[in-house]
């Protein structure tokens, strides 16, 4: 999957009511969550780039700060580099990944939401792309550095809020009985014509690559590494059970490379500047890949550049 310069995803505005008839409401986009770095940056992506709602998700009370956060300046903060974006496209959801009751209530949350904005006269409407990016990295270089507290942190964000988010999250992938059927191509340039063509949900999980195993070379990270291997099995199990439900969906791992984030600050000065990319380039790049994903891709994680990255 080379790059593509400038694109532009186009998608079908709401379809209206005509004598009475069910009409489709067009697909929605998850990003979870989406207030901080590559997050936020994927989130004003999908937003600038396509027309489709975009639900995102914040957490209420961040354990950095004694401050809660209030639905509206989250609402600002990514609206802000946005001007042209319809407001009303955004939809935040308040969400705790370390809570299972806090992501179930999350995802009712969302079923609400589209009720109300399909209206009792239209078809439900479903995914089009989630991303989930919870993650946390604590850089043990040797076994004495292994904290157990850090340790089940890590695998709890970084591995057990991911299968709490498939747990919950997942009802709102289309039906076997229904594909995304035909919509415009989310490749075309804007203005360009339709490209009738069938759609299926692409749902992600940005994953690194030392969660290789046949790449680390290094050593080092236990916790991190440990954590981001047993994640990619998440994506290669939740894979199969789609296929074995004949759902038109498919799910991958994503590696966006060394973003120029919180996570990474520690690492900045051993990587070279043209490897460390800013959270903006980082957000291109992944939504590129995931557009280009075919079906014969699925189940694998994918680096930045849409190559493969080994188990």
């Amino acid at each position: 999957m080379g790059h593509r310069q400038g694109l532009v995803a186009v998608f079908d505005e709401d379809k209206v009511v005509r004598g009475g008839a069910c009409v489709e409401m067009p697909p929605f986009i998850l990003i979870a969550p989406a207030t901080r770095g590559l997050s936020l940056a994927l989130a004003r992506h999908y937003l600038r780039t396509t027309s489709l709602p975009v639900f995102a998700t914040y957490r209420p009370s961040p354990p950095a700060t004694d401050r809660p956060r209030i639905a509206d300046s989250v609402r600002a903060h990514i609206l802000h580099p946005l001007p042209s974006v319809d407001p009303a496209r955004l939809h935040l959801l308040p969400l705790d990944l370390a809570s299972e009751d806090s992501v179930a209530a999350a995802a009712d949350a969302l079923a609400r939401a589209l009720a109300q904005l399909s209206g009792s006269s239209a078809e439900p409407s479903f995914l089009r792309v989630a991303v989930f990016l919870a993650g946390v990295l604590h850089p043990e270089r040797q076994p004495a550095d292994l904290v157990l507290d850090d340790v089940l942190a890590t695998f709890r964000l970084n591995v057990v809020s991911h299968l709490l988010a498939i747990k919950h999250f997942s009802r709102f992938l289309p039906p076997a009985a229904r594909a995304l059927q035909t919509s415009t191509s989310t490749s075309a340039p804007a203005g360009a014509a339709e490209q009738q063509r069938p759609l299926v949900a692409k749902w992600a999980h940005v994953s690194a690559r030392v969660g290789s195993i046949s790449d680390n070379r290094l050593g080092g990270w236990y916790s991190y590494r440990a954590s981001k291997a047993a994640l990619n099995q998440v994506v290669r199990t939740f894979d199969l059970h789609l296929q074995a439900r004949r759902l038109p969906a498919v799910a991958v791992g994503l590696h966006p490379g060394t973003v120029k984030t919180d996570l990474s600050r520690d690492f900045w000065k051993g990587v070279s500047p043209e490897k460390l990319f800013a959270p903006e380039y980082a957000a291109a790049r992944l939504a590129e890949v995931v557009e280009g994903l075919r079906e014969d891709q699925r189940g694998r994680i994918w680096d930045w550049k849409g190559e493969e990255v080994k188990p």
